[in-house]
């Protein structure tokens, strides 16, 4: 049993929603990121997925693609993404780590390298958001023979004929999209995700997590209420980029987090 697996176990004995937390890797910069990054458990994280930048980030709205930049005129490699969370684990070894990001930089590397360096640093999820089904042997497969989650997005526009060929290797959990777009694009409305996550419900018994268009702690409630969990990216990202205080920033995460759990 994986971490993610052992989370949401847990969160369903204790008849609980769970919250996910994206932020990016090296944004502003390493030493900043880290604290965020180590402070998010305390504040109800229950999942970190850790942004790797990447040049061309083709699903990300405005607020992560300055994130992604930040971050990379920072110095942020996948290396040093591998490090923070070796870093993290030091002192976390029970808070699961997602890595979310895109093909290029782990084809770069070679996935045989990249699984067993991933696995070594204590990651335990991957979501690629350009690796579509078709594509599970390129590193859906092998991730998922080294021990590692695959995640996958279905998203409203993945309709019955679809949904079968993506959930067919999806472990973890399924990141549902909550909007058709960009990150950071619009608010998500429970009622029209609800019928959604049912249908995929009935398809699965993975949790089912949604994410985009969560920006406060009454929609994190309201969307926790109708899934297993709700994920935040731009809106942490934004807290990250304004430049406030990371007990602040923890405060804000807190926040959601409180949400979420109260669904």
């Amino acid at each position: 049993m994986s971490r993610i697996d052992a989370t949401f176990a847990a969160l369903k004995q204790s008849n609980r929603k769970g919250f996910v937390a994206y932020i990016m890797a090296g944004d502003p910069d390493e030493a900043r990121s880290l604290a965020v990054m180590k402070g998010l458990p305390a504040a109800g994280v229950d999942v970190i997925e850790l942004g790797v930048p990447f040049t061309d980030p083709m699903a990300d709205g405005p607020t992560i693609q300055l994130a992604g930049q930040r971050a990379l005129e920072a110095g942020m490699t996948l290396d040093k993404t591998l490090a923070m969370a070796r870093v993290f684990r030091a002192d976390d070894d029970t808070t699961p780590i997602v890595l979310m990001g895109y093909y290029n930089p782990i084809y770069s590397r070679g996935v045989e390298t990249f699984l067993a360096e991933a696995q070594e640093a204590g990651i335990d999820g991957l979501i690629v958001v350009d690796l579509p089904p078709e594509e599970d042997d390129e590193l859906c497969l092998p991730a998922q023979a080294a021990g590692l989650n695959f995640i996958r997005l279905a998203t409203p526009t993945t309709d019955a004929r679809r949904l079968p060929k993506v959930l067919t290797n999806t472990s973890g959990f399924v990141y549902y999209v909550s909007i058709t777009g960009i990150t950071g694009a619009a608010e998500a409305n429970a009622a029209a995700v609800a019928p959604e996550v049912s249908r995929i419900k009935a398809s699965t018994d993975l949790p089912i997590i949604v994410g985009f268009g969560v920006k406060t702690p009454e929609t994190a409630r309201a969307i926790a209420g109708i899934a297993d969990g709700c994920v935040v990216g731009s809106a942490i990202v934004e807290q990250i980029a304004s430049g406030k205080p990371v007990d602040e920033i923890l405060g804000f995460v807190k926040s959601l987090s409180d949400g979420a759990h109260s669904a």
